[in-house]
């Protein structure tokens, strides 16, 4: 028993033994490590001091190792003087390295960051620049696209039997006709737009209508928008423009409107005209006294009335050559105030709707005077044979899809100005492409229809194709060529 635990009790010891010289070479080798590493940041020819409580020669901590000298800042710039923008520099720097010698033209390498290129070097990228060639003679000819705007706008109003505006309506429920065949709508809008318009005003009425036209043309302002442009026109024995196109809430338009104002003619009574009242001895449709007729040596009645010029297509066709250059994106408008009289114009009826059917021109109005009154007006529109017409309004109105309102008193006149104006305003419009030629000024006629019963619509009758003015398109970016050596 004493054996066994003697020998135990060695193994004991060896063990501990064997433990505690691990633990002895585990530090000897990191501190060896250390010493290493304090050497290696001393660097080579630099000394290291020793620490008064080291226990052996040579020992040093971790304390006092010595801090590598932070870095300098540079104190010599490279030489910028020769620098040109864009090409660098004309002479090798003094900062190189390897400067170049002799006559030699091999561009000369350069370390990045010490300096900049020699000047043979910015040559040769210089020379490698894209160049490309201009289009000249027929290639330019070539380079210019034209293109033919084919697209036409169709501007409509719907009413129904009681003569109110029907809402609500859509593209399905609407089919346009060019020539008899039906078109297929690209474009259909109910969307309020701008209006470009030439107000017409006939001062050549009796002076009762035209007291009552003068009292009511305050509220023609109120009956568009800000965003609404006016010029205005009037017309006696000849047009006149009052004012080119303005604000239609300016005051530059009150001006135009109250010097428009005029004072009519004097209504022709009996005994004005050379006829029977003019005479005092007439007996059997004879004058028995030469003395008294109106004119020296004539026995019976002669009647020569005067001849009244009313010039109402001189005017609308002055008002449509100034809306005929208005921008297409605003609604072309001629309104009239007239009672729809018409002689000794220049202009013919039929050559009035053709330029205002060209250039999409619509003619709108108020009617006012005799002819606004119910039986006197629809004998003028009716327009019996063997008669004169005394309205030729409805030609215009039915020609462009316009429409007009009848009114006799001053009140209704106000009134009609803002309904005939918001009409205008708030059309349906459609859009289609006509597969037609665009340039053989030929008449092509409209007709839209609407696809539930008891309605009217109100559109233009057709129209006469213009050619649109073509914008060159920009030239095809050529390729580039190749530099050549020079």
């Amino acid at each position: 028993m004493t054996g066994a635990r003697t020998a135990g009790s060695l193994i004991e010891n060896g063990t501990g033994v064997f433990e505690l010289s691990n633990r002895v070479l585990a530090g000897t080798l990191a501190l060896g490590m250390l010493g290493a590493l304090a050497w290696a940041q001393a660097g080579p020819g630099k000394t290291m001091t020793e620490p008064a409580n080291a226990s052996q020669p040579g020992q040093v901590t971790m304390a006092q190792q010595a801090i590598p000298d932070a870095p300098k800042p540079q104190t010599k710039l490279p030489n910028l003087g020769s620098v040109t923008p864009g090409q660098g520099t004309t002479s090798s720097s003094t900062n190189d390295e390897t400067p170049s010698t002799g006559t030699s033209t091999t561009p000369t390498a350069f370390v990045p960051g010490t300096a900049l290129p020699p000047s043979n070097v910015s040559e040769a990228v210089e020379e490698q620049t894209t160049t490309y060639d201009t289009p000249t003679g027929d290639a330019a000819k070539a380079a210019t696209i034209r293109a033919g705007v084919n697209v036409v706008t169709v501007p409509f109003t719907v009413k129904d039997s009681k003569g109110n505006l029907v809402a609500g309506l859509q593209s399905r429920d609407i089919q346009v006709y060019e020539n008899g065949v039906m078109q297929r709508i690209t474009r259909f809008t109910t969307d309020a737009v701008p209006l470009s318009v030439a107000l017409v005003i006939d001062q050549s009425m009796t002076f009762d209508n035209m007291e009552r036209l003068n009292d009511s043309l305050g509220a023609v302002q109120g009956a568009f928008t800000p965003y609404d442009e006016i010029s205005l026109f009037r017309y006696n024995n000849g047009p006149n423009m009052v004012t080119d196109f303005t604000g239609a809430q300016s005051a530059r338009l009150t001006s135009a409107i109250e010097i428009s104002k005029g004072s009519g003619r004097e209504p022709l009574m009996a005994g004005s005209l050379s006829g029977p009242m003019t005479q005092t001895t007439v007996i059997n449709n004879m004058n028995v006294d030469p003395n008294t007729a109106s004119q020296r040596g004539s026995s019976g009645i002669v009647l020569n009335p005067p001849k009244e010029v009313h010039t109402l297509n001189d005017a609308i066709l002055a008002a449509a050559k100034a809306l005929s250059n208005r921008p297409s994106g605003r609604r072309r408008v001629i309104y009239v105030i007239s009672d729809g009289k018409e002689y000794g114009s220049k202009a013919k009826t039929k050559d009035v709707i053709k330029y205002l059917q060209t250039n999409q021109i619509e003619v709108d109005g108020t009617l006012v005077g005799d002819s606004s009154l119910p039986v006197i007006g629809f004998l003028d529109r009716l327009h019996l044979p063997l008669t004169m017409s005394d309205n030729i309004l409805p030609q215009y109105y039915n020609a462009t899809g316009g429409n007009f309102d009848s009114e006799f008193r001053t009140g209704g006149i106000e009134k009609s100005f803002a309904k005939i104006a918001a009409e205008v305003r708030n059309r349906y419009t459609v859009d289609f492409n006509t597969h037609l030629p665009m340039y053989d000024e030929k008449y092509r006629k409209l007709e839209v229809k609407v696809m539930r019963p008891d309605l009217t619509v109100l559109a233009k009758q057709g129209y006469y194709p213009t050619p649109q003015p073509t914008r060159p398109q920009p030239a095809a970016t050529p390729k580039p060529r190749p530099a050549t050596a020079p």
